[in-house]
This record gives C-alpha cells, sequence and structure tokens, in this order.
C-alpha cells in the first residue's frame, strides 16, 4: 500500500497542539464559571441588554412602512371576514328556523285537512213496482167485471149489460143453479152454472186462466160467452135460450 503524507505546511507542531488545548480549557472554565454564578448575576445594566428584535417579512428583511400598511390591510380584510361569517351564521340558522317551522306548518295542515267525503254509491234504479191485482167483489157485480177483464184480454167480445141480462134469466144470478128437467138434464148432462153450460160446451169453449169447474161464476161466465161469441158472434146477440 503505498505511503501518503501531509505536507510540510499542514503539519501541526506542538505549539499548535499547546494552544488549542488551551483554548478548550478556558471555555470550560467560562461555561463553569456561568453555572455558578449567584442568583442576582443574571441582572444586566441597559448597556448590557440585548437589542430589541426588530420585526422582519417574510424574505428575512425588516419591515417597511409600506409593508406594515400592507400587513394592516391584511388584517383587517380578515377580521371583517370573520365578522361577515359570524353575521352570516345566524341568518342562515334563520333561514334554516324558519324552512323547518314551514314544513312543519304544511304537515300539520296535511293531517288536519279534512278526508274527502267518500262518494256516494250510485243509486240504484227504482224497481218496477209490480201492478196490485185488482180485486173484485165476491158477487154478481164482481163475477161479471172480472170476466169483462178476462174477455177483452182474450179477445171475446160482449158487455156487462149483455152477460147481466142473460145471466137474470137463466139462473137470477145463482151460480150453483141446476136445470133437472130440460131435454139435457134428460140426456145426462144437465145444464148448470149462471148462464146454463153443459158440461161437454164448458170443456169445449174454456178460457185458459180460470178455473176448471163448470160451477164456478168467472169459468162459467167466460166460457158461455166464448160459446156464444163463436155461435151468434157476441153474447150480446142471445135473448133467450141458447
Amino acid at each position: 500500500m503505498p505511503n501518503f503524507t501531509l505536507p510540510r505546511t499542514a503539519r501541526l507542531t506542538r505549539t499548535h497542539k499547546v494552544s488549542a488545548a488551551l483554548v478548550a480549557s478556558a471555555g470550560c472554565a467560562a461555561a463553569l464559571a456561568f453555572t455558578a454564578a449567584p442568583g442576582n448575576a443574571g441582572t444586566t445594566t441597559a448597556a448590557d441588554a440585548p437589542a430589541a428584535v426588530k420585526p422582519v417579512s417574510a424574505n428575512g428583511m425588516p419591515l417597511t412602512a409600506k409593508d406594515r400598511a400592507d400587513d394592516g390591510k391584511q388584517a383587517r380584510a380578515v377580521a371583517s371576514s370573520v365578522a361577515a361569517g359570524l353575521k352570516a351564521a345566524p341568518a342562515e340558522k334563520q333561514s334554516h328556523t324558519a324552512e323547518q317551522a314551514a314544513n312543519r306548518s304544511i304537515e300539520r295542515k296535511a293531517l288536519v285537512a279534512p278526508k274527502a267525503a267518500p262518494k256516494a254509491a250510485p243509486k240504484a234504479a227504482p224497481k218496477a213496482h209490480k201492478a196490485t191485482p185488482k180485486r173484485y167483489a165476491n158477487n154478481l157485480d164482481g163475477w161479471i167485471r172480472e170476466s169483462l177483464d178476462i174477455m177483452k184480454d182474450k179477445g171475446i167480445p160482449g158487455s156487462y149489460e149483455g152477460l147481466h141480462r142473460n145471466i137474470m134469466r137463466e139462473s137470477a144470478g145463482d151460480p150453483n143453479a141446476v136445470n133437472d128437467w130440460d131435454i139435457n138434464a134428460i140426456n145426462g148432462v144437465p145444464s148448470k152454472g149462471l148462464l146454463q153450460v153443459i158440461q161437454p160446451t164448458f170443456d169445449a169453449y174454456h178460457v185458459s186462466g180460470t178455473p176448471h169447474k163448470l160451477t164456478d161464476p168467472i169459468a162459467n161466465i167466460t166460457a158461455a160467452a166464448n160459446y156464444a161469441a163463436d155461435r151468434y158472434g157476441s153474447i150480446d146477440n142471445v135473448n133467450s135460450a141458447y
């Protein structure tokens, strides 16, 4: 390995080493003296006081009057912004509170709003009244009137007068009258009822809707009127035994 040697001018002499040691010793002594100094040793005179620190700008240079003016403007701008923010906060809070109150008012109105009345069900069409059955008296007048209504529905001619006249001649108005002496009676088929009808004639001219009984007043009258209409044109044309 090659040997390197310092230049002669850079070598430390014995004198240099002794001087460095003395400097170090003096520094240590000074530090010990400062530590061991009494409590009032810290009091200094105005002459010994350090110089006041002057404010400097961001680049380390002393502040000028213009810098101070600019800082004042910035400070005032910051203070104004903070004040505006403080004012805006209550206003925004008041607006939010008013909006909540309005929403609550709308909700309350919705709750208390009367419900729409239910639509009435459509009225059912009135039922057609059934025709009340016509009532007839249970006597000769009632029998004739009821027979006339049936005859009208069936197209059988005749009038109240024609029926009444023939009934009074044949039976005097007795629905159970029986002729037991004429030829029909001799032949075993006596005439019966208000208009004295024999059974074969009744069966042949019976009007539907009336009882199938020879002595029934309505069935007897309508069958006799039906027979007279077929043979004479109408019961009104009969003036004697037929």
